[in-house]
């Protein structure tokens, strides 16, 4: 018969503690991967909406470069040709979407097609409360009921645009995370 010694049971115990921090350790690197890869997106669509907001600036007035970090100056891709200019709405609308502003990309692919399935998410938010009527709603339900429910940095534009719609009076908070449509 073999005895296991009380040296070698602490090896065991060290070696089952480690295996469930590793498993542990790995769920958590999965978890921080696609929340840096929802950053990185979020990132890369301001970065697009600022740098067609400044195409639309006039000449005149040029950008102030201390006003942003260095790396975002370094980074800001030069428009390739003049865009169209929208009314102010779009251009505000565009700017917090988190769809990248109303600049299409270099291809010319539009959303003529409805290909294209995530843009202007004000107005898909606003439509989904005409619709939604008297009802309490929760962001992570707006962003399902839109089709945007994938990952964290998606529910997080749909949260960002319902703050942004509750300060212009456009949606209404009811409650800790709570929206409901504003009245008219």
């Amino acid at each position: 018969m073999v005895s296991v010694t009380p040296k070698a049971r602490n090896i065991e115990i060290t070696a089952e503690g480690l295996q469930e921090d590793l498993a542990r350790l790995e769920i958590q690197k999965q978890a921080l991967e696609r929340e840096l890869a929802a950053v990185a997106a979020h990132f890369d669509s301001v970065q697009r909406a600022l740098s067609a907001l400044q195409a639309l600036m006039p000449e005149s007035v040029p950008p102030a470069p201390a006003a942003r970090p260095a790396a975002v100056v370094a980074e800001a891709p030069a428009p390739v040709a003049p865009a169209p200019v929208p009314s102010a709405d779009e251009a505000q609308d565009g700017a917090h979407d988190g769809d990248g502003g109303r600049a299409e990309d270099a291809s010319g692919a539009g959303d003529a097609d409805g290909s294209k399935s995530y843009g202007k998410l004000t107005e898909q938010i606003l439509a989904y409360f005409a619709d939604a009527g008297n009802t309490d709603v929760r962001a992570r339900d707006v962003a399902s009921a839109l089709g945007r429910d994938t990952d964290s940095g998606s529910i997080n534009a749909v949260r960002s645009t319902l703050d942004r719609l509750v300060g212009q009076s456009r949606v209404r908070r009811v409650g800790r995370g709570l929206y409901r449509a504003a009245k008219h």
